[in-house]
């Protein structure tokens, strides 16, 4: 939980400081919400037998900044938070996600540019 509360606040003040506009930090809000919502519905689908949603589109949302909403529905729901092939690609995830967006913040800020 305590990566989870770091990381919303790192947004907060990338954001308030803007160094990422407005609609990227919707963006990120958003894709978090819908991460946390695939991670119910396949749980739904996991106790009831029906068919479930791909591991590839779970560590997608990841990916594109739903990491933070996976990791509270995996501590909250107990889904999938003992598999180890999917804990691995999990934090591949997060590693590729924090890089891609400081690498972003790092290019917008030294070439002085708006978003």
């Amino acid at each position: 939980m305590l990566a989870i509360f770091l990381s919303i606040t790192y947004l907060l003040i990338l954001s308030f400081n803007q160094y990422i506009p407005t609609v990227l930090f919707i963006f990120i809000i958003s894709i978090n919400v819908l991460s946390f919502l695939f991670y119910l519905v396949d749980k739904y689908k996991a106790k009831n037998g029906y068919w479930r949603i791909k591991e590839k589109t779970l560590h997608f949302l990841s990916l594109l900044g739903g990491w933070p909403g996976a990791a509270v529905a995996q501590q909250w729901l107990k889904h999938k938070n003992i598999k180890k092939s999917f804990q691995i690609r999990y934090w591949l995830t997060i590693v590729a996600n924090i890089a891609m967006l400081t690498t972003l913040v790092y290019l917008s800020h030294t070439a002085n540019k708006q978003w």
